[in-house]
């Protein structure tokens, strides 16, 4: 029974906080016409991307595991050993080229909560097609069985827009993906 709920408690966190566990039990196909959610596309460049880690997730692990001491030793060190949480998120600042869609600044600072797979580590400079949306603003529909969906972090940021358990709207400047939303967008003009 006890290893039954050691089990149990691995699973849960790595589900809900570990980049080793996916939040998706699916990924979802991606869908270009969700750029209809977006507020923002832009064509840019990316400056100062970062990884802002949950310092409060990492401290109330550490707190659990001094608490519990009759945790099995493997759980306790993958436990330990975890470096990426779900609530991490990365934040970049933009410098536009283009502006396709929506309003835009000359630069700006924007968030990317990549929950469903978790952040790069790093990120090209770009250039990139990136549609974002206002926190605020409806997200793209769930087109997967399950995720898991956090409050933004900093909602008065533009995000990276994506749909649950989907690829980001964060595209090389020449893929076909890019070349796919710019016809959108223009036949959306019309």
């Amino acid at each position: 029974m006890r290893q039954r709920t050691y089990a149990l408690l691995l699973t849960m966190s790595l589900l809900f906080t570990g980049h080793s566990a996916q939040a998706c039990v699916t990924r979802a196909k991606l869908d270009l016409r969700d750029v209809q959610y977006a507020d923002t596309v832009v064509v840019g460049r990316i400056e100062n991307y970062r990884i802002v880690l949950d310092e409060a997730v990492r401290k109330d692990r550490r707190k659990w595991l001094a608490e519990s001491k009759d945790t099995p030793p493997k759980v306790r060190e993958i436990l330990t050993n975890q470096k990426g949480f779900l609530t991490d998120y990365a934040r970049f600042d933009v410098i536009v080229d283009e502006a396709l869609f929506g309003k835009s600044q000359e630069s700006f600072s924007a968030t990317w909560d990549n929950s469903t797979f978790g952040e790069p580590e790093k990120l090209g400079p770009g250039p990139f097609l990136i549609a974002l949306r206002d926190p605020k603003s409806r997200m793209a529909p769930l087109r997967a069985p399950s995720a898991t969906i956090f409050p933004n972090r900093e909602p008065d940021l533009l995000t990276v827009l994506q749909a649950p358990c989907a690829n980001a709207f964060l595209f090389e400047v020449g893929s076909e993906e890019a070349t796919e939303i710019r016809r959108i967008i223009k036949e959306g003009a019309k």
